[in-house]
Formats: structure tokens, sequence, C-alpha cells
């Protein structure tokens, strides 16, 4: 498992396949009486647009810290492991990364809450229409899942908030 998550770390090409193999799952479900070749190509397209979103990030990400885009990964999981770099070049990386994720992540919370209200718009709408339609199955399960990802939204960015902070906290000259 340890070799998987570090070449999804690490991989554009291994994070692409997983994106096109969930989204053709995805499709395949939601589309069942669609031809298999139209799931494939919904699949490529949500592929090909989350594959753009990240090479645009970690190219902003990397240019920002000075380092490309394997370095990045390594920082990261630096980062995620509570490892404090020695060499003072490194240490000066992993100061930039932590500055700019921090401010990303700041900038990106003033916006959490419109975003939560979208979500429950979204939910709430959908059952509704449930209710009106007389099938309350889907919309009941869909606004569960929605609850469960805003949740785990507000639970993996408090995760990467205490991370960062502890980091920032670490590199501070003694």
């Amino acid at each position: 498992m340890l070799s998987l998550k570090r070449l999804l770390d690490r991989s554009v090409t291994a994070q692409a396949i997983l994106v096109f193999l969930l989204g053709l799952g995805i499709a395949a479900l939601i589309r069942r009486d669609e031809h298999p070749a139209v799931w494939v190509l919904h699949s490529a397209l949500y592929t090909g647009i989350a594959v753009a979103f990240l090479a645009v990030q970690r190219r902003r990400a990397a240019r920002a810290v000075g380092t490309d885009a394997g370095g990045l990964a390594e920082l990261n999981r630096k980062i995620r492991h509570h490892e404090v770099p020695q060499d003072p070049d490194e240490r000066a990386a992993v100061r930039r990364l932590v500055a700019e994720q921090l401010g990303q992540m700041e900038r990106a919370g003033k916006w959490l809450p419109y975003w939560f209200g979208a979500m429950g718009l979204i939910a709430v709408g959908m059952f509704v229409l449930g209710a009106v339609s007389g099938s309350l199955v889907f919309p009941l399960l869909f606004a569960l899942g929605m609850v469960a990802l805003c949740f785990w939204v507000v639970w993996m960015r408090r995760r990467s908030l205490d991370r960062l902070r502890w980091m920032r906290q670490a590199l501070r000259p003694q």
C-alpha cells in the first residue's frame, strides 16, 4: 500500500489512470442505459480536465517553491510525515512551500461557507425532486453522500492545516 501511495504521489500518469477508472465506474453506474463507449468518452473527458488542473497546480507550486515536480512531491511527503529537513536549502524550500499552501488554504477558506451552502442547496433540491417524483431512495443516498463529502472536506482541511502549522513552527529559528 505504501508503494501505491508513493506512486500516486509522484506520477501524474498513475493519477490519471486512477481518475479514468473511477470516472468509468461512476459513468457506468449513473448511465447504465447508454453504450459503454459513451462511458469511456465521458471518463476520458473528466480525466483530461482533472489532469489539466493538476498539472497547472503542480507547475504553479513548483515555481513558487523553486523545485521540480519530483522535488515538490518529496517536500510534501516530508510535511505529511513531520520530517524537518536539516539542509538549509531544503528548509528554505519547505518554508516557501508551507507559506504558499497556507496562503492558498486561507484564501480558499473564505469560499468554504459558500461551497457548503451550494452543496446543501443541491442536496435539498435533489431531495425535493425525489419527493415530488415519488422516489426517495436515490435522493436520500445522494444527500447523505453530500453530507459525508462535506464532513470529509472539513476533516481533511483541518488535518492539512495542522500539519502545515506544525511544520511552520518546526522550521522557525530557535
